[in-house]
């Protein structure tokens, strides 16, 4: 839930800057208040890459930290989830084409553990046997990527667009493909995990 336009009445409550992850260089991606500064711990706030980048042409993609730290007047955040809008993705799609999408289960190579959902445009219509095919080699890859890299190194491969393209140069020797987009990536966090970022 995005803290940034709350209108109540916060008399007595310290207001915090909320920053992004180190990976998107601490930058500040709103405000919350609270009575403790322990309340602040598990809340989540979502942006867009646009707004982190002042981008305009990067607002299809959706980005969802959570609060994990704090300090005197911020509060530290862990990446959540990543997801492209659905009016972006409506986009992709053209008839006479196929979209060929996968759910990955994967764990990056300092053990932390996401789901990862590719998605490949066709230019024209695959048969089965080409769909199979391009998904087998999506899930290959992202299982690759992930078990070589850490968390953040992961994360920052999917959000600025360079293991899609890594998907596309691979997928498209199987069937021409238009276009390659991870649609969402969500930190699957075990119970241990929070209780050690907290």
């Amino acid at each position: 839930m995005s803290e940034r336009s709350i209108s109540r009445q916060t008399r007595g409550k310290t207001w915090y800057t909320v920053l992004a992850p180190e990976g998107f260089d601490r930058a500040p991606v709103g405000e919350t208040p609270a009575d403790e500064p322990e309340l602040l711990l598990g809340r989540t706030i979502e942006t867009t890459l646009g707004e982190l980048l002042d981008d305009s042409s990067e607002n299809n993609t959706k980005l969802t930290f959570q609060i994990v730290d704090f300090g005197s007047d911020s509060a530290y955040t862990t990446f959540k989830s990543h997801e492209l809008t659905r009016d972006y993705l409506r986009s992709l799609v053209r008839r006479g084409a196929s979209k060929v999408d996968a759910v990955v289960s994967v764990e990056t190579a300092d053990g932390i553990a996401f789901s990862v959902q590719p998605v490949a445009f066709t230019t024209q219509k695959a048969d089965h046997e080409q769909e199979r095919a391009i998904r087998r080699r999506m899930v290959e890859r992202v299982e690759e990527a992930a078990a070589e890299r850490t968390a953040d190194d992961f994360i920052d491969g999917i959000v600025r667009g360079r293991l899609s393209s890594a998907i596309y140069a691979d997928a498209k020797e199987i069937y021409p493909l238009r276009r390659v987009e991870i649609q969402k990536a969500a930190r699957e966090d075990r119970p241990e995990e929070l209780q050690e970022d907290n």
